[in-house]
C-alpha cells in the first residue's frame, strides 16, 4: 500500500481522504450491522418456528393425556382402585414397576369479600391490644395476612395464623377467623400431570413437561 505524505497534500487532499475514510468507515458499519441482523432474525425464526411445532405438539399431547386419564379414571374407580378421599387425583403405575402417571387437581385458594372485613377486624385487634404487649407476636401475626404480587391472600400464610386461634377470646379476633374461614374455598382449575420414570438407582425421575397453563 502506498504511504501518503500528509505534509505534501493540500488542505482539500485531506479533506477528501478524510470524507473517503469516512464513507468506508460508514459502509463497514453498515454492513456489519445488516450481517448482524440477518443472523439476528434467522436465529429467532429458527427458534420460534421450532417452539411453535413444540407448542403444538404439547397441546395436542395435553389433550390426549386428558382423555385417556379421564378413562383410565374411571376404569381404576370400577376396580375400586381409587380412594374414597381422593377428588380426582390418582396415579397409574405399570406392572413392571418402573414407569408411572399421576393426576393432580389444579387448584386455587380464593377468598370472597367477606376476607376483607375479617382482615379488618383481626387487625384492628391485633394493633389495639397485642402489639402493646408482644411486638415480636404482632408482627409475625401481622405477617400472616400479607398478600402477595396478585394481591391475593397467601394460604399456607392464612393456615398458619390459624393455628394461634385459641391464643386470645377478644371478639374481633375470633370474629375475624370465622369470616376469614367462610370465606374461603378452592377453585379447581383442572389437573396437572407427572410423567416419571424410575432410574438405575430405583430413584423416580420426572419428565418434565409442564403444559399447566395451556
Amino acid at each position: 500500500m502506498m504511504r501518503i505524505n500528509a505534509t505534501e497534500l493540500s488542505i482539500n487532499q485531506l479533506e477528501g481522504l478524510l470524507a473517503d475514510r469516512k464513507k468506508q468507515e460508514k459502509n463497514r458499519r453498515a454492513r456489519a450491522r445488516m450481517d448482524y441482523e440477518i443472523a439476528r432474525d434467522t436465529d429467532i425464526s429458527s427458534l420460534l418456528d421450532e417452539a411453535a411445532k413444540l407448542h403444538f405438539m404439547i397441546r395436542l399431547f395435553k389433550s390426549r393425556v386428558h382423555q385417556v386419564m379421564a378413562a383410565q379414571a374411571q376404569k381404576t374407580a370400577d376396580y375400586g382402585l381409587i380412594p374414597a378421599t381422593s377428588k380426582g387425583g390418582f396415579s397409574l403405575t405399570n406392572k413392571t414397576g418402573n414407569k408411572r402417571v399421576t393426576r393432580r387437581r389444579d387448584t386455587d385458594p380464593v377468598w370472597d369479600e367477606r376476607a376483607v372485613k375479617a382482615i379488618g377486624l383481626i387487625k384492628d385487634f391485633l394493633c389495639d391490644t397485642v402489639k402493646k404487649r408482644d411486638v415480636k407476636l404482632f408482627e409475625i401475626l401481622l405477617s400472616f395476612l400479607e398478600r402477595n404480587q396478585n394481591g391475593d391472600l397467601e394460604y399456607a400464610r392464612v393456615f398458619n395464623l390459624m393455628q394461634h386461634e385459641d391464643k386470645f377470646d377478644d371478639v374481633r379476633w375470633t370474629e375475624g377467623l370465622r369470616l376469614l374461614k367462610e370465606s374461603y374455598s378452592i377453585t379447581l382449575k383442572g389437573f396437572a400431570y407427572d410423567f416419571k420414570l424410575k432410574n438405575d438407582a430405583g430413584k423416580w425421575d420426572r419428565l418434565e413437561l409442564n403444559f399447566s397453563s395451556l
